[in-house]
């Protein structure tokens, strides 16, 4: 087993995190729903059972991703995180639908709300809880550029954001004794909740459809390339791609015709391990050209 598989099986201890972390909120809000009524709290409980089915799918998926590349899987298994975080994606919209037809209905139907102090703090403490955990889901995301962790640490914290709006709602209701504050709160908790999924869903497709790489490293490749052209040596074809946290980079490189293939082979390794070395989790593929064949310009308007 590699390192770097160790490593990516390693991100499982933070979806581990994620899930008790999922199941405990579960608790304070249903808690907070059954004590006070509120159909607030109840969509803010609903959302923390998604987080759960959405951790879940975050750890198998991890587990998947880091498998090694075999025959039939040459690449690799990293692509698997983008079903982790698409699915995901799509139970946070299954669970706005819910939230906003629960919520009409008490709209329609409004009912006084109960004990919403205590309701109050138990919601809050979730909510910290929630918090603490997004911002350790995104630190290791970042680290080691896993889209899982990522779309689970926005989750968590869409999730701190609808508690602490659905919180201020049901005090306004608390206050005010305007009963029908408390479901519009929850449709308003709804329309948030639909926005991030719908980004993390997009993120998930542009993933698969192998979207190139985002212009910051796209612009550090062609400026570690950038020394390497001199004497006549052109480069171009340049191709980039992002499958979960690994990039794949491929480019061609134009030598003049009198080059030895040993000499060609030295220059190649040189270039591919200043990518490697400027960026992080790539594989570089390059190709061999010559000044002296037309042919080596063919392919030039690709870059």
């Amino acid at each position: 087993m590699t390192a770097e598989t160790v490593s990516r099986l390693n991100l499982r201890r933070f979806a581990q995190l994620s899930i008790w972390a999922a199941v405990f909120t579960i608790g304070l809000k249903s808690a907070a729903y059954l004590l006070t009524g509120s159909i607030g709290l109840l969509s803010d409980a609903l959302e923390s059972l998604v987080n759960v089915i959405g951790a879940l799918m975050a750890f198998w998926m991890l587990t998947i991703a880091a498998r090694p590349a075999d025959k039939a899987h040459a690449f690799g298994y990293s692509k698997a995180e983008y079903f982790s975080s698409g699915a995901e994606g799509g139970l946070i919209l299954i669970a706005a639908a819910g939230i906003a037809l629960t919520s009409i209905e008490r709209l329609i139907s409004p009912k006084p709300l109960e004990k919403v102090g205590i309701g109050l703090v138990v919601s809050a403490i979730a909510s910290v809880v929630n918090f603490v955990i997004a911002r350790i889901l995104k630190k290791a995301g970042k680290q080691y550029h896993s889209i899982t962790l990522e779309a689970d640490a926005q989750h968590l914290m869409t999730d701190v954001w609808t508690s602490l709006g659905v919180i201020g709602g049901v005090g306004a209701v608390a206050l005010t004794g305007w009963q029908r504050l408390d479901p519009i709160i929850a449709i308003l908790v709804a329309f948030n909740i639909v926005k991030s999924g719908i980004q993390i869903v997009r993120r998930s497709a542009l993933g698969l459809l192998d979207r190139s790489l985002p212009s910051d490293e796209h612009d550090l490749i062609w400026k570690t390339l950038e020394p390497f052209k001199k004497n006549g040596i052109e480069i171009h074809a340049l191709k980039t791609r992002d499958a979960g946290a690994r990039k794949f980079v491929s480019f061609h490189v134009v030598v003049p015709g009198n080059w030895t293939v040993h000499e060609g082979h030295q220059f190649l390794e040189k270039i591919e391990a200043d990518i490697c070395k400027a960026l992080p989790n790539v594989s570089v593929f390059t190709h061999l050209e010559s000044l002296d064949d037309p042919a080596s310009w063919d392919d030039e308007d690709l870059s």
